[in-house]
C-alpha cells in the first residue's frame, strides 16, 4: 500500500493515519507531529477509488458499507500493518490508529478483530453501522478518544452514540467529545492531545 514512515523515538510508539475519503497519505501529517512529536508515524493511502478519491474500502451509498470489501480490506490493512511492523522494527501493539470519517471506520474495523493487538486509538467523525451481534472482541485494557460530530450531515447522532457503545460493551476505556459538524478543529485536537499525553 502506498504509504509514508517517519521514524520517531526507537521503541515508542508509532501513529497509524488513516485518512478521510478524498484525503492522501499526508492529510494527519501535521495532526500527528501536534499530537506527539515523538511518536513515530506510518501514514497509509487508502487502496480503493471512488469517484477519483481514495477510500479505504468500498460502499454502496453514504452509511451503506460493502461488507465483504470492508472484511477484505481490514483484513489487508492489518496485515500491512504487520508487514510494516517487521519492515521499520516497531511492535504492532504500540501502534496507534488516527482516523479520520472513513479512516476511523476502517480503524474500528481492524481493532475488533481477534487477530489485532492495537489498544490505542484517537478516532474522529467515525460511523460504524455494522451488525456486531457475532464479534465478541475483547477491549479491556484499551483506551479509545472519539471525537463525535453534532449535526453532523453524514454521521447521525444515534449513529456516533453506537460507536461509543461499540468499544464500551467490550471494555475499552473511552473518552468522547462533541464537535459540530463533520470536522476537526484545532481545539478537540488539543483535546486528543493532552488526552494521549497524560
Amino acid at each position: 500500500m502506498l504509504h509514508i514512515f517517519k521514524e520517531g523515538k526507537k521503541g515508542g510508539p508509532v501513529f497509524v493515519l488513516l485518512h478521510g475519503t478524498g484525503g492522501t497519505e499526508h492529510d494527519l501529517i501535521p495532526l500527528a507531529e501536534m499530537l506527539n512529536s515523538d511518536y513515530s508515524i506510518l501514514s497509509i493511502r487508502g487502496n480503493v477509488q471512488e469517484g477519483g478519491m481514495n477510500r479505504y474500502f468500498k460502499r454502496h451509498g453514504e452509511g451503506q458499507y460493502d461488507m465483504e470489501d470492508l472484511e477484505f480490506r481490514g483484513k489487508e490493512l492489518l496485515n500491512f500493518i504487520k508487514e510494516s511492523a517487521d519492515k521499520y522494527d516497531f511492535n504492532t501493539e504500540d501502534a496507534i490508529p488516527v482516523g479520520f470519517s472513513n479512516g476511523s471506520n476502517i480503524a474500528i474495523n481492524i481493532m475488533l478483530r481477534e487477530e489485532s493487538d492495537i489498544k490505542k486509538a484517537l478516532l474522529f467523525a467515525p460511523l460504524y453501522p455494522v451488525d456486531l451481534s457475532g464479534n465478541n472482541k475483547d477491549l479491556s485494557g484499551a483506551e479509545v478518544f472519539l471525537s463525535l460530530g453534532k449535526g453532523d450531515p453524514i454521521v447521525p447522532e444515534d449513529e456516533s452514540e453506537k460507536v461509543v457503545e461499540i468499544f464500551k460493551e467490550r471494555g475499552a476505556d473511552v473518552r468522547h467529545t462533541w464537535v459540530n459538524g463533520h470536522s476537526l478543529p484545532q481545539e478537540v485536537a488539543m483535546e486528543a492531545r493532552d488526552w494521549l499525553n497524560k
